[in-house]
């Protein structure tokens, strides 16, 4: 945090008079910054972080697309862009971290509290309007197109396979009673993937992140933040958070007068269903194998990565 006032000169000529951490998400740190008169939000994805490349890899390639829908689709005002910096950069680094700046949004986070019929309403308008844009858009997606390949697999899999024994007790723990139900979780994944590599699928531009920890309330807008899992694929990516919810049904008879011809496709469903469940037990791992945490966050991820085990088990 001692490099923020600097980076925040150097790179957007802010004097920054009171920083204050805030509750980040899962990929990286937050800050509240006020500078003058203005309060912006600073987003810090740390280096020393394993799963850091994953989040920050493709900033470049979906920051203009947000920009786009902000400029030119209905979500303009619902979902929040970068502050560029002096240079026009969407982000800038150091040897520590990399950083994006917005301007603050007063809100509050949806997070534990159950969505209102209004908020229902909008949010499901807000996905309808996002689902309308694929490939033709004058944008290039290619970087962010789905491909169907699960990429953290092969370190998983050898993880669970051959360096069982090699992890920490406290994790090897955990794992152990769910190896078998992990590979096979981990076989349909795979024979899913290769079926839909050849299936001529529709693709949209989708968030892939709908959980209520990514919405917020700002005075009568809804807004859907965190959108570094923007890709071009399809919708079930979106859909797959709202089927078990208690208002989907409300939820699809909004969307379905935008897209009237919308069904589910229950494999990619599956698809995108168990690849999650097994992404988010690597990230769970990763941590626990690769990041420095202190031991009130240590037992966190244990308690995390147990909730995730049990699920797939239960």
């Amino acid at each position: 945090m001692d490099k923020i006032p600097i980076i925040l000169k150097e790179h957007y000529n802010l004097d920054a008079a009171n920083i204050l951490p805030q509750r980040g998400g899962w990929a990286a740190l937050a800050f509240k910054v006020y500078s003058g008169n203005h309060a912006f939000f600073l987003k810090v994805y740390e280096k020393s972080r394993a799963s850091t490349p994953k989040w920050t890899a493709l900033i470049d390639q979906y920051v203009p697309i947000t920009i786009w829908l902000m400029q030119y689709s209905g979500l303009k005002g619902k979902l929040p862009v970068p502050v560029p910096t002096k240079t026009g950069a969407y982000k800038c680094e150091d040897d520590e971290g990399i950083y994006l700046l917005y301007e603050y949004i007063e809100g509050e986070t949806i997070g534990d509290k159950a969505l209102t019929a209004e908020q229902v309403g909008e949010l499901s308008n807000m996905i309808a309007e996002l689902h309308l844009y694929g490939e033709e858009i004058p944008m290039e997606t290619k970087a962010i197109k789905e491909d169907f390949t699960v990429p953290f697999w092969p370190q998983l899999r050898n993880t669970l396979e051959r360096e069982v024994h090699e992890l920490p007790p406290d994790v090897r723990e955990l794992i152990t009673p769910h190896l078998k139900q992990l590979n096979g979780l981990a076989d349909t994944v795979e024979k899913l993937s290769a079926d839909l590599r050849s299936r001529n699928l529709r693709m949209a531009l989708c968030h892939t992140d709908l959980h209520p920890w990514n919405l917020m309330q700002a005075g009568r807008q809804l807004i859907l933040i965190d959108w570094e899992g923007l890709k071009l694929a399809p919708v079930e990516a979106d859909l797959m958070f709202l089927v078990d919810e208690p208002y989907y049904h409300d939820f699809v008879q909004i969307y379905r007068k935008v897209h009237n011809d919308f069904a589910i496709n229950p494999d990619v469903l599956q698809f995108y269903r168990y690849r999650r469940k097994l992404e988010d037990i690597w990230e769970f791992m990763e941590q626990l194998l690769f990041d420095r945490q202190e031991a009130q966050e240590r037992t966190a991820t244990l308690n995390h990565l147990s909730k995730e085990l049990n699920e797939i088990t239960g």
